[in-house]
């Protein structure tokens, strides 16, 4: 992000829009893909997404001013939520009774190390100053992600939603659901925290007295590593506290690390990060379970309203932390990060409670 600024003269929040055009997209799109996905299968939409996927990126690789790259990244989010939508509700409906949260935590893994693997591959391509390569390299994770949904078992337990009527009454009874409308606005928050932290920590860190350059900057991002072993491993105290309280857990470990990175000793402040984002992809894979704990039917559909508010989130912070940096600087963002994640907490507090009460009634 740093050397797009450079090399187009924008501004911290004009630049995130990089990003928040992304997510935009996927937040209008999430609902779309799970009404298809819940329509033709989870399997069918995952690859025809990968597969569709392979043409905004070229837009990318050959975008030759700001905004053509921000339209091919638009037109990315529009297909990316046919297979994040597909993917929770196909785990939910094909793995054994019990171990949702288990195979849950594993693909938040999954995630985690793409995060991971995107921002610091694209960092060491970028850093000759060749930004446009990092999304060859995008095109190659598309194709292994055709791969991979190909080698997939073929859905057992889907059955298609083909009825209207009951569509529309299935989104009703989900957005008349304060359970799932609660965890909905959790993952606004979580995403927005995550997304306001590593966009902006960048601009600190690219700054004096730390200067460094895009190799170097997606080095920082080793940090999300952490998440692949933690993230699976809190697995057993999800289990054991409830989807409620291990968001709450989450929260103050993401509170903590954002308290380091105050710190001007470069150790403490990716002690930080990784501690934050630790926080954060426990979290998330507590609020995945949480949405398909929410409902009885729709999966996909509730998928999609949870994955629409939730890059919602990134669209917002991809903003709003960049204004807030250009406003007060890198306190800034950790003050604003730090109400949305006891928001996370008081919110989840009023999960737990109505699933206590869902339980005994």
């Amino acid at each position: 992000m740093p050397l797009l600024a450079r090399e187009f003269g924008l501004s911290t929040a004009t630049v995130g829009t990089a990003i928040g055009s992304t997510t935009l997209a996927i937040a209008l799109a999430s609902p779309v893909a799970g009404l298809l996905a819940d329509a033709f299968g989870r399997r069918r939409v995952m690859l025809w997404a990968f597969a569709l996927l392979l043409l905004p990126c070229l837009g990318a690789v050959y975008a030759s001013s700001f905004t053509a790259l921000n339209v091919a990244r638009f037109a990315q989010g529009l297909l990316i939520p046919l297979v994040s939508v597909a993917i929770t509700a196909y785990l939910a409906e094909e793995t054994p009774p019990g171990t949702l949260g288990r195979y849950m935590s594993a693909y938040i893994s999954g995630t985690v190390l793409g995060g991971f693997l995107g921002r610091f591959a694209s960092g060491l391509v970028a850093h000759g100053g060749q930004w446009h390569t990092a999304f060859w390299l995008l095109m190659v994770t598309n194709a292994l992600g055709f791969w991979a949904v190909w080698r997939l078992p073929r859905s057992g337990g889907f059955r298609p939603a083909v009825d209207a009527q009951e569509t529309m009454r299935t989104l009703r009874e989900h957005l008349r659901n304060p359970r799932l409308l609660t965890v909905c606005v959790v993952g606004f928050l979580i995403l927005f925290v995550l997304v306001s932290v590593f966009n902006t920590v960048t601009f600190r860190l690219a700054a004096a007295p730390y200067s460094l350059g895009s190799g170097p900057l997606g080095a920082v991002f080793t940090v999300y590593l952490l998440g692949v072993v933690v993230t699976p491993a809190s697995a057993p105290l999800a289990a054991r506290l409830g989807t409620a309280r291990t968001l709450v857990v989450a929260s103050g470990l993401s509170l903590l690390g954002l308290a380091l990175t105050l710190s001007t000793a470069l150790p403490v402040i990716v002690l930080g990060l990784a501690a934050a984002s630790s926080g954060i992809f426990i979290a998330q894979a507590a609020a995945q379970s949480a949405v398909q704990q929410s409902v009885q039917g729709g999966r996909s559909l509730a998928g999609g309203l949870y994955n629409m508010t939730y890059y919602a989130g990134a669209a917002a912070a991809s903003v709003a932390a960049g204004l807030t940096y250009d406003a007060g600087g890198w306190r800034a963002v950790v003050g604003l990060c730090a109400l949305a994640l006891l928001a996370v907490a008081g919110l989840s507090t009023v999960v737990g409670r109505r699933q206590r009460r869902a339980e005994a009634g």
